[in-house]
């Protein structure tokens, strides 16, 4: 992504694109005319669009094969208005916003419509910067203390005893296993912690270190009041022999 271009205009009707490229320039907008999916899409590779005119019926690759693809790269920070002459009924206008569109123009419309449409739809939109920032975040944006409560669940202790360890109420430890569920798209406990694998966030269990190494204080811990012993006996156990 090189830039912002403003609006994208994508329509094989030269007459159609031409009259909305010339509102939005009036308007203030910068303008880029395509004819083709294949060309919008590579349009959006140079310069990511703010707002996208989108015809749904073109030769080779539809309106909604577009829209579908910008969803992927750009999430909610580009705008998509639907523009159709042919598909204009009810049912048309509500595929088109379920597949992913911000709005739907019907042709022929009216300018100052169409002006208004697109104004009220940038005033609405994720800012770009904002939406890049969130593809480059952590893919499960756990926090340490998330981490650390899933680290000993891992480890076989009980909400209650996860409480105790970290010096916190259980209701705090039912929040942060309920924020981990959301973050991780999981269910239960068992499937949290296997997600957590697969991502690599958690340490070794102490049973399963590498000989020689000692174990976290954490999981010390963690482990003593698993087991019952006193943490001193846990330590000898894996202290480096």
């Amino acid at each position: 992504m090189r830039g912002d271009c403003g609006i994208l205009i994508v329509d094989d009707d030269a007459a159609f694109a031409a009259l909305a490229e010339t509102l939005l320039t009036e308007t203030g907008y910068a303008c880029r005319t395509v004819t083709s999916g294949e060309a919008a899409l590579a349009a959006a590779r140079d310069e990511q669009p703010r707002i996208v005119l989108l015809d749904l019926q073109m030769p080779h690759m539809s309106g909604y094969d577009v829209c579908r693809r910008l969803r992927e790269r750009y999430g909610r920070s580009v705008g998509i208005v639907f523009i159709s002459g042919a598909r204009t009924e009810s049912h048309d206008k509500i595929a088109g916003l379920d597949l992913g569109g911000d709005d739907y123009v019907s042709k022929p419309f009216e300018p100052g419509e169409l002006v208004a449409r697109v104004r009220a739809l940038a005033r609405r939109l994720e800012p770009a910067d904002a939406a890049v920032a969130a593809r480059q975040q952590p893919a499960h944006s756990l926090s340490p203390r998330e981490i650390e409560v899933l680290e000993l669940v891992a480890e076989g202790l009980p909400q209650k005893r996860v409480a105790q360890t970290l010096s916190i109420s259980r209701k705090t430890v039912s929040s942060h296993m309920s924020h981990i569920f959301e973050k991780l798209g999981v269910h239960s406990q068992g499937q949290a912690v296997a997600a957590a694998h697969q991502l690599q966030l958690l340490e070794p269990h102490p049973s399963k270190r590498v000989l020689g190494l000692r174990p976290s204080r954490r999981s010390t811990v963690a482990t003593a009041a698993l087991l019952g012993l006193p943490v001193a006996d846990v330590l000898h156990i894996f202290q480096p022999v």
